[in-house]
């Protein structure tokens, strides 16, 4: 199920040819809202995209973790994570079906 990956490159280039910018402004574009989203996240706060998805920045608190291999327990120390969160319109794209509203299902 490996599919292709995309790139800045690709969707810098989706961008050209779909908006018409040129490519050097297709390339700024893509590099722009991508370091915006970056920037907020790196920030804490959480990035919402309608009809996408939420970017969260989490954070995991101190506890002790055990090496595999050898059952040494080592303490891992709090960090944040980045958690993606896809949003129901997504999830039915990506299954082939369509989206359906939350009221929708109670009826």
């Amino acid at each position: 199920m490996a599919g292709k990956t995309v790139t800045r490159a690709d969707l810098s280039e989706a961008v050209y040819q779909r908006v018409g910018l040129s490519r050097t402004e297709s390339a700024a574009l893509v590099e722009t809202v991508l370091s915006e989203i970056c920037g907020c996240l790196a920030s804490g706060e959480t990035v919402k995209l309608s009809s996408f998805g939420s970017f969260v920045v989490r954070g995991k608190g101190k506890r002790v973790g055990r090496n595999p291999k050898t059952g040494v327990e080592v303490a891992i120390e709090p960090r944040r994570v980045m958690v993606f969160k896809p949003s129901n319109v997504l999830k039915a794209r990506i299954n082939g079906g369509q989206a359906h509203d939350e009221d929708d299902e109670e009826a």
